[in-house]
Parts: structure tokens; C-alpha cells; sequence
């Protein structure tokens, strides 16, 4: 993962609402856009916006089925992130060393 797709992935968890979003999708794969609007309070026009946003960074997929959107999380996505933030971590200790 490149340094512009870590900002992007960053920014998009950086809400916490976005944040809580994906945590629900994460945990309950096939998440509805109609139960993200119910279990947060929230508009459909905000839930989309947050929808696009992480979809946007990679976190998300989703799948229509007749007037359904799903929704599920990209497990691979997180996991580059973390490793490309490690990695990150390492490179600074190194440097300080050198």
C-alpha cells in the first residue's frame, strides 16, 4: 500500500461515526444500507456518504440485490494497512540507528 492509499484508509476511519459503521459491517457481513440507518439514527443520504467514502478507500464492497445494498468488509484492505503502518514504524527505528 502506497502512502496516498494509507492517508485515504486513514482519513476514512478518522470519523467516528464512519468508524462505528465499519466496525457493524465488519462484524455482520451482508449489512444492509436500511439497518445502518436504523441502528445509527441516522439519514439515508449520511449512511451513503459514509457508504462511498469507505468504499472508496477499499474497506467496503458492496453487492445490489433488487432494492437491497449490502455491504461487507474487505478484510485485505486492513490488513495491508496495518502491515504498510508497521512497516512505517520500522523504517523510523532503523533510521534512528543509523
Amino acid at each position: 500500500m502506497d502512502l496516498a492509499e494509507l492517508s485515504k484508509v486513514s482519513k476514512a476511519l478518522a470519523d467516528p461515526t464512519r468508524l462505528k459503521i465499519y466496525e457493524k459491517i465488519a462484524s455482520h457481513p451482508d449489512t444492509i444500507c436500511g439497518a445502518l440507518v436504523e441502528d445509527f439514527g441516522l439519514s439515508p443520504a449520511t449512511v451513503s456518504h459514509h457508504l462511498r467514502v469507505l468504499s472508496e478507500a477499499g474497506l467496503i464492497e458492496t453487492r445490489r440485490e433488487g432494492q437491497f445494498v449490502h455491504n461487507c468488509a474487505v478484510v485485505e484492505t486492513l490488513k495491508k494497512y496495518t502491515q504498510t503502518l508497521a512497516g512505517l514504524c520500522e523504517r523510523r527505528r532503523h533510521d534512528r540507528k543509523s
